[in-house]
């Protein structure tokens, strides 16, 4: 097994066989995804059932209460684009699950239809991200909660992303349960429960506000904290081939599904993993 950093954010991993992974590689892999955030494989040949197999050895699975579900496995969520749809799901910096009270750990997608060219996914260090802010930001945002809501996103009023384009429909519903869901708070910056490295905790699409301070002022630091987050010196961008596999971590990165394959159809399976609170 060899573990190749990349630049950014990220390592992949190669020479081994997911489907029969020993305990040591197992462990080596444990280390590599709380060190680096997220890793990549490739060259598998993962079943439905492999693919399951391999996510239930790391936590128990999250079934996703608003993507479509695979019709013979419930566990795996759909992040599905056809030739005939325009817009995808995922297009921007996000965290998957940010708006639980305890977040998801991260996602293993498995990739089953690529277009010939196009649909990376871009992904961001947030260990870099909170590493490279200057000390004066880092004491402001020291102790701060911010809240984060799925409402806007998902639930059945205003125009939300998926009331507005055509990623809701079949791939995209149940806007009924965001609408029930209440918002929660977590740290601006939190201890990561694996690396216990400190990481940058907002992302672009569920963080609404900051505890304590006006609409005004949050959206003053929360842009800054993105502008500085979107640095492409935290960013790797991961190509897709048959075969590859990505599992990051939803509390140390942020990522972002590339929309440039129109006419082009995009499959890839997604298994989701229950976290814990954040501190």
């Amino acid at each position: 097994m060899q573990i190749e950093t990349l630049p950014g954010v990220g390592a992949e991993i190669t020479g081994i066989d997911l489907k029969k992974l020993s305990e040591a590689e197992f462990d080596a892999i444990r280390q590599a995804y709380a060190d680096h955030g997220v890793i990549f494989f490739r060259d598998q040949d993962l079943s439905e059932e492999d693919h399951i197999a391999f996510a239930e050895r790391w936590a128990p699975i999250n079934v996703n209460r608003f993507f479509a579900a695979h019709p013979d496995y419930p566990q795996i969520a759909m992040v599905a684009k056809e030739k005939d749809q325009k817009d995808n799901i995922g297009g921007g910096w996000h965290t998957d699950h940010s708006y639980d009270v305890e977040p998801a750990m991260g996602s293993i997608l498995v990739a089953r239809e690529l277009p010939e060219s196009g649909g990376d996914t871009m992904f961001a260090s947030m260990y870099r991200a909170y590493e490279t802010l200057d000390n004066a930001t880092k004491q402001e945002i020291d102790g701060l909660q911010a809240v984060h809501s799925a409402k806007h996103i998902f639930g059945s009023s205003g125009q939300t992303y998926y009331n507005t384009t055509d990623a809701g429909g079949n791939r995209i519903g149940n806007s009924a349960a965001a609408d029930v869901l209440a918002d929660v708070t977590h740290p601006v910056v939190i201890t990561h429960p694996l690396s216990g490295k400190k990481a940058l905790y907002v992302n672009p699409a569920f963080t609404v506000k900051i505890v304590g301070k006006t609409d005004e002022q949050s959206q003053a630091l929360l842009s800054r904290l993105y502008a500085h987050a979107m640095d492409k010196a935290h960013a790797y961008r991961f190509q897709w081939q048959p075969g590859s596999v990505a599992f990051w971590d939803n509390r140390s990165t942020w990522h972002w599904a590339m929309n440039d394959y129109h006419g082009h159809r995009r499959i890839m399976h997604r298994i989701t993993l229950e976290g814990c609170a954040l501190n």
